[in-house]
């Protein structure tokens, strides 16, 4: 049975110009995008809706992206932002309201998606509470097959044997309502959860899901990340979660964070302790524009920032091309002597 979010999307997307003008009003039409600065209507031009499908069916009305934090989604993801909860019950209400529909009571099953798939902190808390060990799961699997080897410090990921996955209109064919997922806690300096970030697998963990977007996150994610090791004055970021979990392999005695993406490493908050900061850039022109905005923001903060460069674009790439050693090898003539273990 189809969730009632999926179709309530599919009706969005066919009013996309009159949502925008309304939930994004600091944005304006270009061509076949309306832009604005974030989902919050921001003014700026970072996130791009698409106003009607593409011609040659590749793309759909509906479906926005934002450049720099690398967010996307669908039309109610937009009015679930500009909501005061944040959950997906008064999305749909809010939703219903905007296309004339009328309210339909809540039943149980969305009584329990309004508990536990917000998109606060206390959701992802939740979240977390419910997963388990990564020993034995899916998860191992899926990092060894991404090079990734078994190795203590990986409290921050979980497993979650059914998480639930809202469809998009992106997806097509059969999609499952619930799949195996790599869970990573998101925290900030304290150690206090304020996000929750969801990589969904196939059933044997082989890979991702085969669906649009196999990777959510969800809470308050900007400045924060998932962490690897405890702070100290020598520290490591990337971006993504496989990226990071490279150079965790590469070098273990370096306490890592994975942002999740080029706009929230650019956004990292410094812990107090930190004296230089090892960046796994990667090579597109975003990586290279967060290393300098974090370059820019650590010097007021007397922070050193060292780049770790890759040979094949990023560090995960490099580990499962050519292995382990020589990815060792190249980090550890990128960094100080001092700090080599």
């Amino acid at each position: 049975m189809e969730h009632p979010a999926s179709a309530i999307a599919r009706e969005l997307a066919d009013q996309a110009e009159r949502l925008c003008r309304r939930y994004l009003s600091n944005g304006r039409r270009e061509g076949n995008y309306w832009q604005v600065g974030d989902v919050r209507n921001t003014p700026g031009r970072s996130l791009y809706v698409r106003l009607r499908d593409s011609p040659d069916g590749t793309g759909r009305a509906g479906k926005w992206t934002d450049a720099q934090s690398g967010e996307h989604g669908d039309l109610l993801d937009i009015i679930r932002a500009s909501t005061l909860t944040g959950t997906l019950a008064e999305a749909l209400v809010e939703a219903r309201r905007f296309l004339s529909q009328p309210d339909t009571p809540v039943s149980a099953g969305m009584k329990a998606t309004r508990d536990v798939s917000t998109g606060s902190p206390g959701a992802a808390r939740r979240l977390l509470a419910i997963c388990k060990s990564i020993a034995g799961t899916q998860v191992e699997t899926y990092l060894r097959g991404r090079g990734i080897p078994p190795m203590p410090g990986l409290d921050a990921l979980q497993f979650h044997p059914r998480c639930w996955y809202r469809r998009s209109i992106d997806d097509s064919g059969d999609v499952a309502s619930a799949m195996p997922a790599m869970i990573a806690a998101v925290t900030d300096i304290a150690g206090n959860i304020t996000g929750a970030h969801r990589t969904w697998l196939t059933s044997d963990g082989s890979d991702k899901a085969p669906v649009a977007y196999p990777r959510r996150a969800m809470g308050h994610l900007l400045g924060h990340g998932v962490r690897f090791g405890i702070a100290g004055p020598v520290m490591a970021a990337g971006e993504g979660i496989e990226s990071t979990l490279s150079l965790c392999a590469a070098v273990p005695t370096l306490p890592s964070i994975a942002a999740l993406s080029s706009a929230h490493l650019a956004a990292l908050i410094f812990p107090p302790t930190l004296r230089r900061l090892y960046i796994a850039r990667e090579a597109d022109r975003a990586g290279h524009k967060a290393f300098a905005t974090l370059m820019r923001r650590a010097v007021q903060f007397g922070i050193d920032v060292c780049p770790l460069d890759s040979r094949l674009g990023d560090l995960n790439t490099d580990l499962r091309t050519i292995g382990l050693e020589a990815v060792r090898s190249d980090l550890l003539a990128q960094m100080r002597p001092e700090d080599r273990p």
